[in-house]
C-alpha cells in the first residue's frame, strides 16, 4: 500500500520535528510584502487552444531584444548565436541528458565536459577549470568560500565596482558562515582608485580580494599590481569575468595573477532568455584543485587502451561526508555549457578573437557618437561597455525611451539602489548586434534627452 504522508497528523509530527509551530513559520525570512494573501486564482480548466491562445497574449506584452535598438548589458549580452548551436543541444542523447551519476556510462555527457574544461581553461588563462556552475554569481559566492577553506582566513574584500546582484549573492552564501564580507565604495569614474582602494584594504586576516574585469561600469583595468599585493599578504585574487566575449581580447585573468577566476558564460553559444538559465565559469590554479567546488571531467585508457573520460574529482554533498563537500552544488548547467562548447568550437581561436574585437569597435563608434553629440562617457579603457553620466535620473530616461522602443542600457542604480552618486549614470552595452542604424537612433535619442 502506498505511504501519502499528506494528514494532519503528519504535518503536525513534521512540524514539531523541525521545531516550529506552523506552516507560516518556514516562511519568516520572506518579507511580508512578497507574501501573496489567500490562493492564487487559477481556472480549473482550459482547453489546450486557449491556453496557447492566452500564453501568446501574454508574450506579446514583450519587447524581443532583436526587434529594437538594444543596448541593455550589466551582466547579460545580446549575441548572434548561430543557428547550429540550438540544432545540435537539441538532439535527443544532448537534451535529455542529465548530470553523469554513473559517469562509466556517460562518455559522450563527459567528453563534451572535458571539452568544456579545456575551452575555460584556455580563455582563462588558468592550469585548470570545473565542469561550470549554476551561473557567474553563485560562482562568485563559490570563489569566496574556497579562498576561506585555502587561506584559513575568513575577511573577503569586494570591490565596489564588482556586480550588484554578484555581492548580493556572495552576502547571501556567507550569511551563516565565518566569512566577513566587507564591500568597498562603488567609484564609477576613476576605476584606478578603485584598485588602489583594494590594495589598502587588504591586511594579514584577508582570505580574498574580489574584482570584475571589464567592471559594472564598462572600466578595464590591470591587474598585475593588484595580484602582486595580494600575494605579498598571501591573500587570493579572485577576478569575476561577466563578459566572457572579452577574453577574446583581453589579457586573461591567469596572465594577470589571477588565483580564481569565475564568469559569466552566457555570452557564449546562449541566448538571453529573461535572465536564464546561465552557466557558471570556474578556473583556478593546480596547487588548488581539491578544494575547488563542482566537478571535474578527466581523461584516461581503459583497460584495453582506449581514450576514456572518467569524474575525476566531484567533492560534492552527494558523494562524500557533507562536512567534507567542497560545496553543495547538486549539479551543473549541463545543456548551458554545451552550448557553450558548440559555439566556441564553431569559432574557434581565430574566430573568438575576431568577434571580440568586432565588439569593441562598436562600441568605439558609440563612444564616438556620444561625445559627439554632447554626452559624458566615463570610460577610456573599456570592452564593449561604457558609461554615460546623463546628468539626470538615467532610470527616468530609459523608461521614456522604451515607451519609444529604444531599449538604451542599465541604469546604475538598478542593480546599487542603495548608492545615490549613480542615479544619473547608464551603463551601456554595444555587441555585435548593434547596427549602425541602432547607434544612430539611440545617440539621437539620449541627446534628445539631456
Amino acid at each position: 500500500m502506498r505511504f501519502l504522508p499528506l494528514s494532519e497528523n503528519n504535518r503536525r509530527d513534521m512540524l514539531e520535528k523541525i521545531g516550529v509551530s506552523s506552516i507560516d513559520d518556514l516562511y519568516v525570512d520572506v518579507p511580508k510584502a512578497a507574501r501573496r494573501d489567500g490562493l492564487v486564482d487559477l481556472p480549473t480548466h482550459a482547453s489546450e487552444m486557449q491556453v496557447e491562445r492566452h500564453f501568446n497574449k501574454l508574450a506579446s506584452q514583450n519587447t524581443q531584444a532583436g526587434s529594437v535598438p538594444f543596448f541593455v548589458g550589466g551582466g547579460a549580452y545580446r549575441h548572434h548565436v548561430p543557428a547550429l548551436v540550438d540544432h545540435l543541444i537539441q538532439r535527443g542523447e544532448f537534451l535529455t541528458s542529465y548530470t553523469p551519476y554513473q559517469p562509466e556510462i556517460t562518455q559522450g555527457t563527459l567528453q563534451y565536459l572535458y571539452e568544456f574544461q579545456t575551452q575555460v581553461a584556455n580563455i582563462t588563462g588558468m592550469d585548470v577549470a570545473n565542469a561550470s556552475l549554476y551561473d557567474g554569481s553563485t560562482g562568485c559566492g563559490e570563489a569566496v568560500l574556497m579562498a576561506r577553506r585555502v587561506t584559513r582566513r575568513k575577511k573577503a574584500i569586494l570591490s565596489g565596482n564588482l556586480h550588484g546582484q554578484y555581492q548580493d549573492t556572495v552576502k547571501t552564501l556567507t550569511r551563516f558562515t565565518e566569512d566577513e564580507i566587507q564591500i568597498l565604495p562603488a567609484n564609477p569614474a576613476k576605476p584606478e582608485a578603485d584598485i588602489e582602494a583594494l590594495k589598502a584594504a587588504i591586511d594579514d586576516q584577508t582570505s580574498c580580494v574580489v574584482v570584475q574585469n571589464p567592471n559594472f561600469f564598462g572600466h578595464l583595468v590591470d591587474l598585475t599590481d593588484l595580484a602582486e599585493v595580494c600575494h605579498a599578504k598571501k591573500a587570493l585574487l579572485v577576478v569575476v569575468v561577466t563578459e566572457v566575449m572579452s577574453l577574446g581580447a583581453v589579457k586573461s585573468p591567469g596572465a594577470m595573477g589571477a588565483d580564481i577566476v569565475v564568469g559569466e558564460g552566457q555570452s557564449i553559444g546562449n541566448g538571453l532568455n529573461f535572465g536564464g538559465p546561465y552557466l557558471g565559469l570556474f578556473a583556478t590554479n593546480q596547487k588548488y584543485v581539491r578544494q575547488m567546488p563542482g566537478r571535474l571531467c578527466g581523461e584516461t585508457v581503459d583497460a584495453n587502451g582506449e581514450r576514456g573520460y572518467v569524474l575525476t574529482l566531484s567533492t560534492r554533498e552527494q558523494h562524500i561526508r557533507r562536512e567534507k563537500a567542497t560545496s553543495n552544488i547538486c549539479t551543473n548547467s549541463g545543456l548551458c555549457s554545451l552550448a557553450f562548447t558548440i559555439h566556441m568550437s564553431l569559432l574557434g581561436q581565430v574566430g573568438l578573437k575576431k568577434l571580440a574585437m568586432l565588439n569593441h569597435k562598436k562600441t568605439v563608434q558609440l563612444k564616438s557618437a556620444l561625445e559627439a553629440a554632447g554626452l559624458k562617457v566615463l570610460n577610456t579603457a573599456f570592452f564593449n561597455e561604457i558609461t554615460v553620466d546623463l546628468g539626470k535620473s538615467a532610470a527616468d530616461v530609459v523608461d521614456r525611451l522604451a515607451a519609444k522602443d529604444i531599449l538604451a542600457g542599465v541604469p546604475a542604480s538598478r542593480l546599487n539602489p542603495k548608492d545615490s552618486t549613480l542615479k544619473n549614470l547608464l551603463v551601456m552595452a554595444a555587441t555585435e548586434c548593434a547596427s549602425d542604424e541602432d547607434i544612430e537612433a539611440v545617440v539621437s535619442a539620449l541627446k534628445g534627452e539631456v
